[in-house]
């Protein structure tokens, strides 16, 4: 499909919504007016009236868990469950197994996503206590960002020297991705719950066990390194009011050196939810509050907040469904979460223009991807048509991760994903995915 036309498209883009038709050629936008004409009869034209055309969202944070974790997902099942919820972008995270802390296995990871992704892609590098070396190799303009966990989230990829973390934020250039969770008040917190429950702590303790405290203390000990070093930072997935202070919404986007992420999850739960779905929503960082998530909210709309992400980290059924410290932490969610801002649009919560600028222009901005995230002539065609009068439940039928479930089942949406398209091409309609691999390797203007 190198020619494609839609028409009658309520276009939403940089803070506008407009009606136009938009002209893609060889997975470019060409052509962006009122009115366009086929210019012949190769031109596959859709007609979206009534509709709204967003840009590719762009998920700057997914486990997919190849290599080493294909029990649970793998790179083809889950890119293509992210194009079903409009992302036609991700960038992944390095604690598979092996590990991507070294430049040879990272581009292994690059090779799979070459020959299966149906999404655009890029993969985050791993740091390690001893890694510096590979780390200084990783080429910004080909590579996202580096990735480091500051709480043991996933075993041992935890970087808990301070004299390590101070020469990594001092020696690279790299945009620096951080998990904050203070392992120390974890671990004492976790011991302490041990002692009263056994392996069976209700999942109601899991936001007191992984506490507003471990998530605070980490979080602003990284941003005070990146000050020290002028090393650039981004914090994933935001989970406290409290952490709210530590950013600002005083500069543009652009030039901000220290900047911060929301999940699904902590927009859409709250502690209130343990009872019902257990450790369907057992995370790291922990859902927390009404209070936070109300709070992470009003960071999101002031722009304290800078980008919407998933962190998509699915786990099979047999595994969630473990006491409390057998568990693994972490949930599917690309498919779901464009259609749950929808439903925030709805509830008069947030903007479309709002959605786009969190989920599809500011994390192109914050990671430079070259010439994506915008609906703009010369730029990758990657786009979603979205019905937002459509209303579908989620349940076992139409869930495409390879786990088979959502912490989304029973929920029904107003807003359907109609159309996406990657790279100019059609890869899903309706719930119908076109065998369809136009997949692309981000590229970063650096």
């Amino acid at each position: 499909m190198d020619r494609v036309l839609i028409k009658n498209a309520n276009i939403v883009n940089e803070g506008k919504i407009f009606n136009g038709d938009v002209y893609i050629e060889d997975g470019i936008f060409k052509e962006i007016a009122p009115q366009i004409s086929a210019k012949s009869s190769e031109v596959h034209i859709f007609d979206a009236e009534g509709k709204y055309l967003l840009p590719g969202v762009i998920d700057d944070q997914v486990h997919f868990r190849e290599p080493g974790l294909t029990h649970k997902a793998t790179i083809e099942t889950e890119s293509r469950a992210a194009i079903a919820g409009g992302i036609t972008s991700f960038i992944e995270m390095p604690n598979t197994v092996p590990q991507a802390t070294t430049i040879e296995k990272l581009e292994e990871k690059f090779e799979i996503a070459a020959k299966t992704s149906y999404a655009n892609y890029s993969f985050m590098f791993g740091g390690t206590n001893d890694n510096l070396e590979e780390i200084l190799k990783v080429d910004p303009k080909k590579v996202a960002a580096l990735k480091l966990f500051l709480g043991s989230s996933t075993g041992d990829m935890l970087v808990d020297n301070p004299e390590v973390l101070e020469k990594i934020f001092s020696s690279t250039d790299l945009l620096i991705a951080v998990h904050c969770e203070d392992e120390a008040t974890i671990k004492k917190n976790t011991a302490k719950y041990i002692e009263k429950y056994g392996e069976d702590i209700p999942m109601a303790f899991h936001p007191v066990i992984r506490s507003e405290e471990a998530c605070y203390l980490s979080s602003s000990r990284a941003i005070e390194l990146a000050k020290k070093t002028g090393a650039r930072l981004h914090v994933f997935h935001l989970s406290t009011a409290k952490e709210l202070k530590l950013f600002t919404n005083k500069i543009p986007l652009k030039e901000k050196k220290i900047t911060s992420e929301v999940c699904i999850h902590h927009l859409w739960f709250s502690d209130e939810d343990y009872t019902e779905k257990g450790t369907l929503i057992k995370w790291n960082p922990a859902v927390k509050t009404k209070k936070d998530k109300d709070a992470l909210f009003k960071a999101l709309l002031d722009d304290k907040i800078d980008v919407i992400a998933t962190d998509h980290a699915p786990h099979t059924l047999e595994e969630k469904n473990n006491v409390y410290t057998k568990a693994p932490s972490g949930g599917p969610l690309v498919q779901h979460a464009l259609p749950a801002m929808l439903e925030f649009y709805h509830r008069d919560k947030i903007s479309l223009e709002k959605i786009v600028e969190k989920m599809c222009h500011n994390p192109a901005i914050l990671f430079q991807i070259e010439k994506r995230g915008f609906i703009k002539e010369g730029y990758h065609a990657d786009a979603v048509l979205v019905d937002l009068n459509a209303p579908w439940a989620v349940n076992k039928d139409n869930i495409a991760y390879k786990c088979g479930w959502s912490p989304f089942e029973g929920t029904t949406f107003r807003s359907r994903i109609t159309h996406t398209f990657v790279n100019g091409s059609l890869v899903y309609k309706n719930f119908k995915f076109y065998d369809v691999r136009r997949a692309q390797r981000l590229t970063f203007e650096r």
